[in-house]
């Protein structure tokens, strides 16, 4: 059907995408869902810190490296059916974790969950990419934005509610139901996409694989230690086999795991630049903030969590209105002040943050992170697969994924570090990180430590900058009116 001149997107299409999203939703939680229930599963199953940590490090170790790979095995095999096996995949661990008896065993299964979702994440934005029109698929991309945002509050909300009312093991249980839910609906609503018969890169993905592997594993490391020689010579390591395999991409034998040629649509690239920074910025400012609402405010794993309803409510609420924006407007304008008022509400966030500030004092700058974020997120993606060959959809969204993923551990690294040596300048030991008990400080701390955390969110601010400034040099994208699958247009250009 049509309207006008516009072109209708059928009822299947946004079935499709329902679908998708409640796998994408369900991995997304996974990222946060367990940092709540630390405490709890260090406990039960008599594990150090350092061991517990890696409950999560080894889930996003094992979602980020693949994501290149995965992607382009979708272009190879079926999206569809990369989905449903990653889906599988990812049920079937959330079953091992929790039946778990010791932390090796659900470190292990985390791992394996972690690869699940490695299968399911970039073919859900392939799907988007090849089924919508590139002049109707801001509105899903804002859709696919604000699940990203809900996700954010129920990872640590859910994980507070079944730690407390029901124990640590249904953190992974709750996954089952919604798995099967969501493999049944994949099978009946998302396409079957035509495939393209690719030679399979091996030497790129070894070369890809042992380099995001090393670069990602080194920057979850830096994390507890940031100066530590390991860490370096594992980052360096990662980056010496990265630039290898661009160097052998760019060769152009065969058929590339990563065509370089996604990078001569400028919009592409500097969206790659806007997702890592985001990424980065919403990852680092979690943690100082949980930290101040838990030991300078006292509250509990759930209560923190509830601080996030205002950016999670506005995130959502807001995103698929800027997708419709991003189909009619250059995306400069709608990025660019997302990525500045996203920036100003960290530094009022920061200001905020002292021993005895008004809960309202909080929530009204964490209520701007998600109206700024919602700006952000469908606009970056809309901009990054607007012109893809539906060929390369596939490649292009592992890349973007893989992207996302890398300034997210960045980001987590970076403010762990940053942390430390706010609270050292002042006197504290990084121990109280650590500490067990969500007690408050004793009130002769409570102000340095404030003060450290407050000042700590200063560097997602200033990472947002990068993401400001190349979401300034976007393009305008053509408009096309595509009738089906959309032919690829020409790359994007002032």
């Amino acid at each position: 059907m049509r309207s006008g001149d516009e072109p209708a997107v059928p009822d299947a299409h946004w079935a499709a995408l329902t679908a998708l999203c409640l796998g994408f939703f369900m991995i997304l939680v996974d990222s946060t869902i367990v940092s709540v229930a630390n405490p709890a599963i260090m406990r039960a199953l008599e594990a150090d810190l350092e061991s517990v940590v890696w409950v999560t490090s080894a889930y996003l170790l094992a979602f980020a490296v693949p994501l290149m790979i995965t992607g382009r095995l979708g272009d190879r095999f079926g999206q569809r059916r990369i989905y449903l096996s990653g889906l599988v995949v990812f049920t079937f661990a959330s079953l091992w974790c929790g039946m778990s008896s010791s932390i090796e065993t659900l470190i292990a299964a985390r791992v394996l969950q972690g690869f699940g979702a490695a299968l399911m994440s970039p073919q859900t934005m392939a799907v988007i990419t090849r089924v919508f029109p590139s002049d109707r698929r801001g509105m899903a991309m804002g859709i696919w934005g604000a699940i990203g945002g809900v996700a954010t509050l129920v990872g640590p909300l859910a994980g507070g509610v079944l730690v407390d009312g029901f124990g640590w093991e249904w953190i992974f249980f709750v996954n089952i139901p919604i798995g099967l839910a969501g493999f049944v609906l994949a099978l009946r609503f998302v396409p079957a996409l035509p495939t393209q018969a690719h030679r399979f890169d091996v030497p790129g993905v070894v070369l890809s694989g042992v380099g995001m592997f090393f670069l990602v594993f080194g920057l979850q490391g830096a994390g507890e230690s940031p100066w530590s020689s390991n860490v370096w010579t594992s980052v360096g390591i990662g980056v010496v086999f990265l630039v290898i395999f661009v160097w052998y991409q760019s060769l152009g034998r065969d058929e590339p795991l990563v065509p370089l040629t996604l990078f001569r649509d400028r919009n592409f690239a500097l969206a790659n630049i806007g997702i890592a920074s985001i990424g980065f910025a919403i990852t680092a400012f979690m943690l100082p903030l949980m930290f101040y609402a838990q030991d300078v405010r006292g509250l509990d794993p759930t209560e923190s969590a509830l601080l996030m309803i205002p950016m999670a409510v506005l995130s959502g609420a807001f995103a698929p209105f800027v997708g419709r924006l991003v189909d009619r407007v250059h995306p400069r304008y709608v990025a660019g002040p997302g990525f500045a008022l996203l920036a100003v509400a960290f530094v009022w966030l920061s200001l905020a943050m002292t021993p005895d500030a008004h809960l309202w004092q909080l929530l009204m700058p964490i209520g701007l992170t998600g109206f700024a974020s919602a700006g952000v997120w469908s606009t970056l993606s809309t901009t990054a697969t607007r012109n893809l060959d539906p060929r390369l959809a596939g490649a292009g969204s592992g890349v973007y994924n893989a992207t996302r993923q890398l300034g997210a551990v960045l980001g987590s690294a970076a403010m762990a570090a940053v942390m430390a040596a706010s609270l050292s300048r002042r006197g504290l030991g990084s121990g109280l990180l650590q500490r067990d008990s969500i007690d408050e400080l004793p009130g002769s701390i409570r102000e340095a430590y404030a003060v450290s955390m407050a000042h700590s969110m200063w560097l997602p601010a200033a990472a947002l900058t990068l993401g400001f400034l190349a979401s300034a040099c976007f393009a305008r994208p053509p408009r096309v009116e595509i009738r089906g699958i959309e032919e690829p247009s020409s790359p994007a250009r002032m």
